[in-house]
């Protein structure tokens, strides 16, 4: 269906359209049943599976375009450096500014949550088979990981087969802990299966590939495994060197990336070109560094900026202004993304620059952190098909840019990141960790949520300040967002769980709290 609707428009409020079901990419039709045909029709030519299969693999980086722009362009987005928003009408309740409605910060948990709940349930319905029953372990993992990741506490181990949760939350460890049970228990699984692939109806990611998904699934071990490398170190080496020395290993070429593809239009590209003719842009902080590092991958990934004065290249639109009205936000560079273009999970890039950093660590990732960081930049090169990543590499002078705004109102002057490409063995360790998140960074674009989270957890990429903080007080502006606070449903219907999870968590539910593995 290609009606797209504008879903924040100044006179309705973001929380009320979320009420409504989105059009495109929404993968819930498959649950109806216009035909009349029989349960054992279903089953043999695995529709009842493909169904519940491929509505659960929708909501892990959500292909519901509503949804989508909240999670990834609106929050994610700004808070990696990745996306800005362009539309004036966000002002004063936009995650940039620190000040988001409820009806913005509420979506991860209220959407997400009984989504992956609803469809593993459907998947555990629809067949007794343990390869797509273990998969959808791996795929429910890989969604519920965001949320635990943006909010702390969540509720998780006793959500209802209905996706119900009014429930108790778990503390952001345990629910760790009960994801690295899920990914071992579906790696097993599908390691004794190794061989008997599955129906590629039921499978938008890997077409029924098992050994796929087992690289999948240890590829994501290894990310949560560095995620909480500083809160529980020795619990983070034994995931990580668990993950990275199986039999069939982590994700190590560009064949293994965890693309969805789309029923239909990518939801990048009606939020970046179609809503009010964009309601979002590439952000200010990743072309500057591309920029500075004269980095070939610009012209695969940006377009160029368009401005009425011909200062025209690669201009991001910097995050947490006074959004410019009218045309002046348009002229700035778009993400290069089309109609068809698949939507990014995880890539052998991100792995690469993981195994890097836990060879920094000492762990053992199989190499040396350099190669490691070495292959990831020429994987991704490769991905977006470009050449000279030799040539990248060798390049030790090369800093990232001090942001010129063409427009001239939102140029920053102040600290900003003075490392290089090459890598050098001889230099200090944080420095090194700097230079693998860095190009981390760049290879990852445009996961935001998963480019927030090393950023609350390392520190890098340096990145802008915003120059309009609404937080109050409660945000600081050097250290930015920290988390998302709870939504407001949760102090009226779930309050008790709520006042638990509170304390669990350390701190005010505000942006400023720290979760577990970012303190």
């Amino acid at each position: 269906m290609k009606q797209y609707k504008n879903i924040i428009l100044s006179t309705v409020s973001a929380g009320l359209v979320l009420g409504f079901a989105a059009c495109t990419n929404s993968y819930e039709e498959y649950n109806q049943n216009p035909y009349g045909v029989s349960k054992e029709e279903m089953q043999r030519d695995a529709y009842s599976l493909g169904a519940a299969m491929v509505n659960l693999q929708s909501w892990v980086v959500p292909t519901d375009v509503n949804t989508n722009q909240f999670t990834e362009c609106l929050c994610g987005g700004s808070y990696s450096g990745y996306i800005s928003d362009s539309n004036a009408g966000f002002a004063g309740k936009n995650f940039a500014q620190y000040s988001p409605e409820n009806g913005w910060s509420r979506v991860l948990f209220k959407d997400i949550i009984p989504k992956l709940f609803i469809y593993f349930n459907e998947v555990k319905g629809a067949t007794d088979n343990p390869v797509p029953l273990a998969v959808a372990n791996v795929v429910q993992v890989a969604g519920i990981h965001r949320v635990t990741d943006a909010y702390g506490p969540i509720p998780y181990s006793k959500v209802g087969v209905n996706g119900d949760i009014t429930a108790a939350y778990d503390s952001q460890k345990e629910v760790y802990t009960r994801l690295f049970q899920k990914l071992d228990e579906a790696v097993k699984t599908l390691t004794a299966n190794r061989t008997a692939n599955f129906s590629p109806k039921a499978d938008k990611v890997y077409g029924g590939n098992v050994e796929k998904w087992i690289k999948f699934a240890n590829s994501l071990r290894l990310r949560l495994a560095v995620r909480i490398s500083k809160a529980d170190p020795a619990t983070a080496k034994q995931q990580a060197e668990a993950a990275v020395n199986h039999e069939v290993g982590v994700m190590t070429g560009n064949d293994d990336n965890a693309f969805m593809t789309l029923s239909s239009t990518n939801p990048f590209e009606v939020i970046m070109y179609e809503y009010n003719g964009g309601d979002s842009r590439v952000g200010a902080d990743i072309t500057s560094y591309m920029n500075g590092y004269n980095d070939p991958r610009r012209a695969a990934m940006f377009t160029k900026s368009t401005f009425a004065n011909g200062t025209n290249g690669y201009y991001g639109l910097r995050s947490g202004i006074q959004i410019p009205g009218g045309e002046i936000a348009h002229a700035y560079s778009n993400y290069n993304v089309k109609t068809d273009t698949k939507l990014l999970w995880m890539n052998a890039a991100e792995v690469a620059f993981l195994r890097a950093e836990g060879a920094l660590k000492g762990w053992n990732m199989g190499d040396k952190a350099g190669n490691f960081y070495a292959k990831g930049v020429k994987l991704s090169f490769e991905q977006w098909g470009v050449s000279g990543a030799e040539k990248y590499l060798a390049d030790a002078a090369s800093t990232p840019a001090l942001y010129n705004d063409p427009v001239g109102n939102n140029s920053y002057s102040g600290k900003t990141s003075t490392v290089t490409i090459a890598w050098n063995d001889g230099d200090a360790l944080e420095r090194q960790l700097e230079r693998v998140i860095t190009q981390k960074w760049l290879a990852m674009f445009p996961l935001g949520l998963e480019a927030w989270a090393d950023y609350r957890r390392t520190g890098y990429p340096l990145l802008m300040p915003v120059k309009v903080n609404n937080s109050g007080g409660i945000v600081n502006t050097e250290r930015g967002a920290r988390r998302l606070a709870y939504p407001q449903e949760e102090r009226t219907n779930n309050l008790d769980n709520y006042n638990a999870a509170v304390g669990m968590l350390g701190g005010a539910d505000n942006m400023a709290t720290d979760v577990w593995w970012a303190k």
